[in-house]
């Protein structure tokens, strides 16, 4: 039994986001006993493209092509200030191109390995907070940058311009702090520590680009989820079979934890009529229901569930609501938490430290967010 419960402590402290949610998630089944409904829960198109993006950039990191991007960023940008800002960045327009998990599982593993090479790693929970604030807002400005926003622009019927015109002010706003809070990094010369010859595999690298692309295509809903991942799984096993041993299973299983935690938080009548009290007859308190609403259940939950109160007068706060709603505490998003897996890997004793600072600049940018939302208004 000693030994077992040895196991189980290991994991716990190896997998501390996938064991806290486990925990979150069994309370909640007490209140809400698992039925037909819980299939319901798992968003299949976000897990598949997910596991696809994981199964493809796991082989991206063998053919060595992110040290040779590392290699040219650095000699290209020289300072570490202007190289964070690069990922930063980077990470804020790229979500503007696919859905911000998908940016994070892409750019995290380069900026870990730019500031590795460099001797910077102190700065990793600070680049890696900033590029989880860039790519849940980043995502904001498009309908399809962020699940959320995919959600309510099909829901409501909006015309593009109108969904532009909402979140416009508080996308150029973040843009804004993110390059403020870059003066907090001092701006030092950026060398190599051991400037290796890189022996990149072009052949597969051609390969695993072309699936890359596939998969964003995917998020595109260009080609088929289950198309996409029929060719993914062939062709790696086929080429390079290895690397499904290297996919963060534990962050796929997190994902579907927290959306049966989630999926029952919205089932729960106290909670449910909490929400509803405060709503409003029409939805016109959505604004701020909203983004107390993600702070519990995440940003994609609230958005579903609260629509579902809101009539189309109100449809702008709830957009609003559920993309400001991401800043927060770390389970307003579901991507802050690969942030966090992937920060962990390399830096297991920081998690309280990581959770302080995420903490305190995400509340930061959330008060900001709030206080230019209620200017325009």
């Amino acid at each position: 039994m000693k030994a077992i419960f040895g196991k189980i402590w290991a994991f716990a402290k190896k997998e501390v986001v996938l064991s806290i949610a486990i925990v979150a998630a069994i309370i909640t089944c007490f209140f809400v006993p698992p039925d037909a409904q819980y299939l319901g829960y798992f968003e299949e198109k976000t897990l598949i493209a997910l596991f696809c993006m994981l199964s493809v950039v796991a082989g991206l990191k063998h053919t060595e092509v992110f040290e040779l991007i590392s290699k040219k960023m650095i000699g290209l940008f020289h300072t570490r200030r202007t190289v964070i800002y690069a990922l930063v960045f980077g990470t804020y327009f790229f979500d503007m191109i696919v859905a911000n998990d998908m940016s994070l599982i892409t750019f995290l593993p380069l900026a870990y390995i730019v500031l590795h090479s460099t001797g910077n790693d102190k700065y990793l929970s600070f680049t890696f907070i900033m590029m989880t604030i860039a790519a849940n807002m980043g995502g904001m400005i498009t309908p399809y940058g962020n699940p959320q926003n995919l959600y309510l622009f099909s829901f409501y019927e909006m015309e593009l311009i109108d969904f532009l015109k909402a979140l416009a002010v508080q996308a150029a706003t973040i843009l804004i702090m993110l390059f403020l809070c870059g003066f907090f990094v001092k701006n030092e010369k950026l060398e190599l520590i051991n400037d290796k010859t890189l022996n990149i595999k072009y052949k597969k690298l051609a390969v695993y680009v072309a699936l890359f692309v596939l998969v964003i295509l995917c998020i595109f809903r260009v080609v088929n989820h289950w198309l996409a991942l029929g060719i993914v799984v062939a062709i790696i096993l086929a080429i390079d079979r290895k690397r499904f041993k290297e996919v963060d299973y534990a962050l796929l299983a997190t994902f579907c934890v927290f959306f049966v935690f989630s999926g029952n938080i919205a089932r729960i009548d106290a909670i449910s009529e909490f929400i509803k009290s405060i709503v409003g007859e029409s939805g016109e308190n959505v604004l701020i229901a909203g983004i107390v609403s993600c702070q519990f259940i995440s940003n994609v939950p609230t958005a579903i569930f609260l629509s579902k109160f809101t009539d189309v007068l109100y449809a702008n706060d709830l957009l609003v609501a559920v993309n400001v709603g991401s800043l927060g505490i770390i389970i307003s998003s579901l991507a802050s938490l690969i942030t966090l897996k992937e920060f962990l890997k390399h830096q297991p004793k920081g998690f309280k430290k990581y959770m302080l600072m995420f903490t305190v600049i995400n509340t930061t940018f959330l008060i900001v967010q709030l206080l230019v939302t209620f200017l325009r208004r």
